[in-house]
């Protein structure tokens, strides 16, 4: 409509993918250069940090991905093709999606907080090897004795 204000979803379309629990790993294991289950072991070991927060929000996203899914199988049971849905179905029906609607709001929600996490943090190079101890400096030749 000409003269219209873009509105939020305006500029949320077209949507993009949100990165999965498995990118993210990916993203985890390059900034810090080590495997993931590395980096658990790791991360126990040590006072809580960025690496602890960047694995539990991991494993955030992970367990909501798990819910989409648990979610979606439920739903697409209830309208199974074979299946009558009847006045008390419906109910089953709309409680369900709105159980999935739920899930992924939840998983969109994790996924932007760990990519702005992580786009805020850049893998540090390793330090340089220290520099060789410089030599001692040469003792000064002695000077020619005058006699007077």
């Amino acid at each position: 409509m000409p003269g219209r204000r873009p509105g939020p979803a305006d500029r949320e379309s077209p949507r993009l993918p949100h990165p999965t629990s498995t990118e993210i790993a990916g993203r985890i294991e390059d900034l810090y250069g080590a495997p993931l289950a590395d980096l658990q072991a790791h991360a126990q070991d040590q006072p809580p940090g960025m690496l602890s927060a960047l694995l539990g929000m991991h494993e955030d996203l992970a367990l909501a991905e798990h819910r989409i899914d648990v979610h979606r199988e439920h739903l697409a049971r209830l309208i199974d093709s074979e299946r009558q849905i009847g006045r008390h179905e419906v109910s089953h029906l709309l409680e369900a999606s709105r159980r999935l609607a739920e899930a992924v709001a939840v998983r969109d929600v994790q996924a932007k907080s760990v990519m702005n996490v992580l786009h805020s943090l850049a893998r540090v190079p390793a330090p340089a090897p220290p520099a060789p101890p410089a030599s001692p400096p040469l003792p000064a030749a002695p000077l020619p004795a005058h006699s007077r």
